[in-house]
C-alpha cells in the first residue's frame, strides 16, 4: 500500500504529529507539506494534516481538501487545535473539516491539542469577541502535542493501517 502523509503547519504543532504518525506507517511512503503536494493519484491512502484556525480550517486547508478529496479517495485526516481534546466548542470546527473533505472517503480523523502560537493567543486577548478573549485567558496548551499525544497518533496511525489492510 503506497500512503502519502502531507500537512499544513505555521508552528510545527501538525508536522509533529505527521512525522509521529509516517514513522508508524510500514508500506512505501511519503511525508510532505500539502504545499508540495502535486497531486495523490498513486497513493492507496491519503492522510492529511492541519491546524484549526479561525474556527475552522484556513481558506488554504479548505482548498487542498476540495483539491485532494475527490473521487472517494481513502483519506485520514489529522487535526491540530489550541483546546483540550473534550471541549465542547471543538466538535463543530472539526465538522467543518470533515465538510471540506466531503469528496474523499474519509476512513478516519486524529485530533489533539497543540500549542497555541503566542502571536495568536495574545491577538485572542484583545479581540471584541468575549468566547476569544475566555480562550485565549484559559489557554493551557504550552508544550502541546507532548509525547502522550503523539503516541496517541501513533497508535491512531497503527489502528488506520491494520484496518486498511484487512480490507483490501
Amino acid at each position: 500500500m503506497k500512503t502519502l502523509v502531507a500537512y499544513m503547519s505555521k508552528t510545527g504543532n501538525t508536522r509533529k504529529v505527521a512525522e509521529a504518525i509516517f514513522g508508524e506507517l510500514d508500506d512505501e511512503k511519503e511525508l510532505k507539506p500539502v504545499e508540495e503536494v502535486d497531486g495523490i493519484e498513486g497513493y492507496d491512502v491519503v492522510f492529511l494534516g492541519f491546524p484549526i484556525e479561525r474556527m475552522g480550517p484556513t481558506k488554504k486547508a479548505a482548498q487542498a481538501l476540495g483539491r485532494y478529496c475527490v473521487d472517494g479517495r481513502k483519506v485520514v485526516l489529522f487535526i491540530t487545535h489550541a483546546a483540550t481534546e473534550d471541549a465542547p466548542d471543538l466538535a463543530p470546527m472539526l465538522e467543518k473539516f470533515r465538510q471540506a473533505a466531503r469528496g474523499a472517503t474519509v476512513v478516519d480523523m486524529f485530533h489533539c491539542q497543540g500549542q497555541l502560537d503566542k502571536t495568536t493567543k495574545r491577538i485572542m486577548s484583545l479581540l471584541p469577541n468575549a468566547q476569544l478573549r475566555a480562550w485565549a485567558r484559559e489557554d493551557n496548551s504550552m508544550g502541546q502535542p507532548d509525547e502522550a499525544r503523539l503516541e496517541r497518533a501513533r497508535v491512531f496511525a497503527r489502528d488506520v493501517m491494520k484496518t486498511l489492510n484487512s480490507t483490501e
